[in-house]
C-alpha cells in the first residue's frame, strides 16, 4: 500500500511539472472554501465564477456509478453537476494546502473525494474518486469532519 501511495504522488509530481496550476496553498485553499460556501448555500453565480470556462471534471469508475459522467467539459455541465458537492467537507488530498479539495462524507466516512486544481483564482479541473482502494492510497486528511 505504501508504494502504491509513493507512486501515485510522484505520477502526479511528474504530470504536474510545466502545468499552470497555483502553487499558493493559501489561495487554492482559499477558492476550495469559496467552492464549498457557493454549493452549501446553493449559490449557481458563485460557482460558475469560481470555475475556469474550460473546467474538466473527471470521474473514477466508482464515482460514475454514484452518478457521474466520466468526463465533463466547460463550466455549465461542470457546475450544473458539482451543485451535489453541498454536504462536502474541506479536506487537504496527498497532504498539502495546493492539494485542497473536499470530501463527500457518509456515516463519517469518505464516500467520494473531490480533488480541485485550481489556476489563476480558478478551479481548471476536477477529479471524483469514488473507488475505495484509491481513496485508501491517499494521504486524505478532513481539516472541517462537522
Amino acid at each position: 500500500m505504501a508504494a502504491r501511495q509513493l507512486a501515485s504522488r510522484a505520477r502526479r509530481r511528474v504530470r504536474g511539472a510545466g502545468d499552470r496550476r497555483d502553487v499558493d496553498g493559501i489561495r487554492h485553499t482559499t477558492v476550495v472554501r469559496a467552492f464549498l460556501a457557493a454549493t452549501r448555500a446553493g449559490d449557481f453565480q458563485s460557482l460558475l465564477r469560481l470555475l475556469d470556462p474550460d473546467v474538466v471534471l473527471r470521474a473514477d469508475a466508482a464515482a460514475v456509478r454514484l452518478g457521474a459522467s466520466p468526463e465533463v467539459r466547460g463550466v455549465g455541465g461542470a457546475a450544473a453537476f458539482l451543485q451535489r458537492a453541498r454536504g462536502a467537507h474541506p479536506a487537504l488530498v496527498d497532504g498539502a494546502p495546493r492539494a485542497a479539495g473536499a470530501a463527500g462524507m457518509v456515516g463519517g466516512r469518505p464516500r467520494v473525494v473531490y480533488s480541485l486544481a485550481v489556476c489563476d483564482g480558478r478551479i481548471v479541473e476536477v477529479e471524483l474518486i469514488g473507488d475505495e482502494d484509491r481513496m485508501r492510497g491517499l494521504d486524505l486528511v478532513i481539516t472541517d469532519p462537522d
